[in-house]
């Protein structure tokens, strides 16, 4: 059965391979389907934003952590609560963006829209999300990385459609919300590497019941 992030709309599959591949055309059917924020959460957010965090719980625990040809396998305890955290971060980075997005709307002359401004905020982060998945080797997890940025160019393509935005200020406003989004996600990445240290400590300290494997 296709899941719909709402009742009649397009299914999450077909979604997220219109919006990689035809994002011109995609957009415009987004900007017109009816949705709810919390549809959108339910029926593509909480299944997308997934994909990253289980790839990267199991590469953790079955190839580890190198720095410096040192391996670090650390303990399950420590993967898992580190992979519960960066969930629900990047849950909540998702509408903090939308809010962002919303927020600048008017300074570059689009329209205040809290749902539509979700819509990009969510949609356009699904090649970051869908690339996650190569996170389960983190040998690969930096060309993971690099494949993510598309959904930089996601949400230019998406920001002056759904928000309104004219043509000669359409520029500024997507630059100001990819900073936006850039600076986000690493301050995501530091709460989660600060509360993973308060609640299981340090994932290079043996005594946390992770193993360490030396070069050669």
């Amino acid at each position: 059965m296709a899941i719909n992030p709402t009742p009649g709309t397009t299914s999450l599959v077909d979604r997220a391979r219109n919006i990689i591949l035809k994002p011109k055309s995609e957009w415009p059917v987004i900007d017109a389907e009816p949705a709810t924020i919390g549809g959108i959460y339910r029926g593509y957010v909480m299944i997308l934003a997934a994909i990253p965090v289980v790839a990267g719980l199991v590469g953790m625990l079955v190839f580890g952590m190198s720095v410096l040809g040192i391996t670090y396998r650390p303990s399950p305890v420590y993967a898992i609560v580190s992979a519960v955290i960066q969930y629900l971060l990047s849950l909540g980075s998702c509408y903090v963006l939308a809010l962002i997005i919303e927020a600048l709307a008017p300074t570059f002359g689009g329209t205040k829209d809290r749902v539509k401004a979700f819509k990009v905020a969510a949609y356009g982060a699904t090649a970051g999300w869908l690339a996650g998945i190569l996170a389960i080797v983190p040998a690969l997890a930096l060309i993971g990385a690099l494949l993510g940025l598309y959904s930089l160019y996601l949400y230019y393509t998406g920001l002056p459609v759904l928000m309104k935005v004219s043509n000669d200020k359409a520029l500024g406003y997507v630059i100001a919300v990819i900073v936006a989004a850039i600076v986000l996600f690493f301050i995501v990445g530091y709460i989660t590497a600060a509360l993973v240290g308060t609640f299981v400590g340090n994932p290079y300290s043996v005594g946390t019941g992770g193993t360490i494997t030396l070069p050669g």
